[in-house]
């Protein structure tokens, strides 16, 4: 079967006269590793079959669907956001069976469309984007009875926009060598994705270069003279971005243009380019694209159909109701429904693990903020939105990336959270300070309870540097980094240690201490663990707290305590110190009464920085050229 499937590259032709077609979504059957579960890709739902990248064979008495998360094709996205006003599955087969395409509504009940006898060689099922607006999507299922059938070279089609668009993919890397090359051999791995493609532009920021990897002169062969590597001192991730955004919008050649985004560390599909730059191409007006975030260690879990952020509450994360959400998309509801993206969802912003930019954007709005990392892409979206440029987060594109959960939350990275969510909430959002400072003021006092204290200070910096206002950007942030790496480094349970070497802490101090409900009166629990800590009248003197269970109102019981890191390496030893309490309770509220009276203008004076901030000129200092 595989010698047929790799003779297999010759699609099928147009009929005299018609029109050119677009592949929007190749036909995928398995991933481009074998760890990457098939079900993904395609189901056998009676029987078997042998599902491979592209081909799938069904044995006699079979039946298949690529109801799936990379099976589908998003009938309810490309009806509302592009001209495209019909859609059509092409196919090769071989043998004996029946091809029927199938069909969703928003609530996903599935109806059938058309139906393809083997006869022929050759399928071609069409479907006009008419009845998906609020949901439902398209998939084909192959059933046999006595003979088996070979499916190959399937793709879904087009007709192809008038106009053409460039794709250029811009890499962000930061001394993650090995990971980059990865990504970068994935992504070239495929001829027929290589050639959509303008150009790679890879922006090397670390000191452990890429160049150094054997695989990096196998990708510069692959792409040849569209291959761009850049080093350049650490920008942080908007940095990173920017510049290859940068060099493709004001030196690349071709004024419409997208930029694909990625992320140098994740496991890339490299189907993610072909269905980011068709849906692109076909948009009625420029449009944000991003690709969906899949859990690398759970790798048939969706972290967000669509996301959006609650800008006054310095929150994001948050799943769009009606949105998958964190869940395994190969599996079942109990009314026998698949875990789909039936419902279209609109998103308020898209992560750039994978996010296609229109140059149309920049042109309009400016480049990114030079806040280092964190928020940039937040703060991206909802200035497009701000432009006229909606943003949407495709199904069916996806990449997978480090499972967020499992990163721990106590890192010098919670600066840029903080202080770039309250840039972003300054500069899209009305910034009412007193209600901002009183948000700061819960996480403030949930911090100093659970004796993160390295977390505390981070945060009353994080809100100094917000107040002192955009000249911290001066420098695109690489001050605050030293900055704030220092300050953490004066409180030691922000260090990790191996479980075994615990400073402090041994054998018997690390019993394990299961945690409580959560307190319905939260404030008085607050009041209660403040006093217990101050005098010295905690319940516990030692034990040990798994991460999912390290909530302030537990942690708070203990005089001495191991936390598990969250991506389980280690633990981090807080210990119960009442005169740092002291001290860094009256610094955050000396600075949260400064911004409850002072952030409204210090918004003002975001805002008003914000244009020439985000300029080609000021980018062009930052990086030296």
């Amino acid at each position: 079967m595989t010698d047929v499937a790799a003779r297999s590259t010759t699609r099928p032709e147009r009929p005299a006269g018609e029109a050119a077609r677009l592949v929007v979504a190749r036909g995928l059957f398995a991933g481009p590793l074998p760890e990457v579960p098939e079900d993904l890709y395609a189901e056998v739902l009676r029987g078997r079959a042998e599902r491979g990248r592209r081909h799938l064979r069904v044995a006699a008495d079979s039946h298949v669907g690529t109801n799936t998360y990379f099976g589908r094709f998003p009938a309810s996205y490309w009806q509302r956001w592009t001209t495209a006003r019909e859609v059509r599955f092409e196919a090769r087969i071989r043998g004996a069976g029946r091809v029927l395409l199938r069909a969703s509504d928003t609530n996903g009940v599935p109806r059938t469309l058309a139906v393809h006898d083997a006869g022929t060689d050759e399928v071609r099922l069409s479907a006009p984007l008419d009845r998906y607006l609020d949901g439902g999507g398209l998939w084909v299922e192959v059933v046999t009875a006595d003979d088996e059938l070979l499916v190959h070279d399937a793709r879904w089609t087009v007709a192809a926009p008038a106009t053409d668009r460039g794709t250029s993919v811009v890499v962000c890397t930061h001394n993650r060598a090995d990971d980059c090359v990865a990504t970068l051999r994935a992504l070239t791995a495929e001829p027929d994705v290589v050639g959509l493609l303008d150009a790679v532009v890879v922006v090397d920021q670390g000191t452990d270069r890429i160049d150094t990897r054997d695989g990096f002169a196998d990708v510069a062969e692959r792409l040849g003279g569209r291959f761009q590597y850049l080093p350049q001192p650490n920008l942080g991730g908007s940095g990173g971005f920017t510049r290859g955004l940068y060099e493709v919008v004001e030196h690349g050649g071709r004024p419409d243009v997208d930029v694909l985004f990625m992320d140098d560390d994740i496991r890339c599909e490299p189907e993610v380019v072909v269905r980011l730059a068709a849906f692109g191409r076909c948009v009625a007006h420029p449009t944000i694209v991003g690709a969906q975030m899949l859990n690398l260690l759970h790798p048939t879990q969706v972290l967000a159909g669509a996301e959006y952020a609650r800008l006054e509450d310095l929150s994001n994360g948050h799943v769009v109701p009606g949105a998958v959400g964190e869940s395994d998309v190969t599996a079942f509801f109990p009314d026998g429904t698949k875990n789909v993206q039936d419902r279209r969802v609109d998103a308020g912003y898209t992560g750039w693990w994978s996010c296609l930019i229109p140059a149309e954007l920049v042109r309009r709005a400016g480049y990114p903020l030079p806040l280092f990392f964190q928020w940039d892409d937040v703060e991206y979206c909802y200035r497009a939105r701000a432009h006229g440029v909606a943003t949407v987060t495709l199904p069916g594109a996806g990449v997978w990336h480090a499972d967020f959960p499992w990163k721990d939350w106590d890192d010098w990275h919670r600066y840029f959270n903080l202080r770039n969510a309250m840039i972003t909430s300054a500069l899209h959002s009305p910034f009412p300070a007193r209600h901002v400072a009183a948000v700061l003021g819960d996480l403030l006092a949930r911090y100093l309870l659970a004796m993160n204290y390295g977390l505390a200070a981070t945060l009353i910096r994080a809100v100094d540097d917000f107040l002192a206002g955009p000249a911290v950007l001066d420098d695109g942030g690489v001050a605050a980094v030293a900055a704030v790496r220092g300050l953490r480094a004066g409180h030691g349970e922000t260090v990790a240690h191996p479980i075994t070497d615990a400073p402090g802490m041994g054998p018997t101090d690390m019993e394990i201490v299961r945690r409580g409900p959560e307190p319905t009166r939260t404030h008085a629990v607050m009041a209660k663990r403040a006093v217990q800590q101050l005098l010295g009248r905690t319940p516990f003197h030692a034990g040990l707290v798994g991460a999912g269970e390290a909530d302030w109102w537990h942690v708070s019981l203990f005089d001495r305590v191991a936390v598990t890191d969250a991506g389980q390496g280690g633990v981090r030893v807080r210990r119960r110190d009442p005169a740092v309490l002291r001290s860094l309770g009256r610094e955050g509220a000396r600075v949260l009464w400064r911004l409850a009276r002072e952030g409204s203008a210090a918004a003002e004076r975001w805002r008003a920085a914000a244009p020439a901030l985000t300029a080609a000129d000021n980018w062009r200092r930052l990086f030296g050229v």
